[in-house]
């Protein structure tokens, strides 16, 4: 799941006119996670497959039969002592409760819904939008799905990298190794699903468009 800087998110969410009370965060945790969990269902119903930690797992899922869930929080272990470095305890604990929630969604809403029809275009694009609107939801509270965008920042301020470019690399690595398990008829709607998760973010995700109170 691409996704702008955490730079730009800890700006956005660290002033003190962006500031959340706890009922607000718990309440931004789970609907967001909730959304996300939606799109990531319906992606994984699709064979489709996004950006990020969860792309890996995606990848990792479809090649071993692995359960999704359990692969995401694996993924996502190393990056934790950076957030922690990086963003400060509490970016880092609200990625944690936040990847563990997804985590849990995804595992339980099978069992509370299912599609007995769901076109590959139609999954691609609103499960971008779905997943675009839950991340949106978590950045205003200063809480991310954990994943590359912290080692890439730390890369940019240590060796001078740029985020863009890495996170870029990333993320095509990814679609090349998912190329061997993922017809490419299926890329092809993936790239259309992150185009459209990006976008959503981008046109929403501004400094100065959101003020929290």
């Amino acid at each position: 799941m691409s996704a702008p800087s955490p730079s730009s998110v800890e700006a956005a969410a660290g002033s003190p006119l962006a500031r959340h009370r706890p009922h607000e965060d718990l309440q931004a945790l789970l609907t967001g996670t909730l959304f996300v969990a939606l799109g990531v269902i319906m992606y994984r119903h699709a064979g489709l497959l996004t950006g990020g930690t969860a792309g890996l797992a995606f990848v990792l899922h479809y090649a071993t039969g692995w359960n999704f869930s359990l692969l995401f929080v694996a993924v996502n272990l190393p990056f934790y002592g950076l957030a922690w470095r990086r963003m400060g305890p509490v970016f880092t604990f609200k990625t944690f409760a936040a990847v563990g929630l997804l985590a849990a969604f995804v595992q339980w809403l099978p069992g509370w819904m299912a599609f007995d029809q769901l076109s590959t275009g139609f999954a691609s694009v609103a499960g971008g939008l779905l997943m675009g609107a839950g991340m949106l939801m978590l950045f205003r509270h200063r809480a991310s799905l954990g994943g590359f965008n912290v080692l890439v920042l730390y890369l940019q301020e240590r060796f001078g990298w740029r985020a863009g470019r890495i996170q870029m690399g990333f993320d095509c690595a990814i679609v090349l190794a998912a190329m061997v398990v993922v017809d490419a008829s299926q890329i092809a709607w993936s790239v259309l699903g992150a185009v459209v998760l990006n976008l959503a973010l981008a046109i929403n995700h501004r400094p100065g468009r959101y003020m929290a109170v």
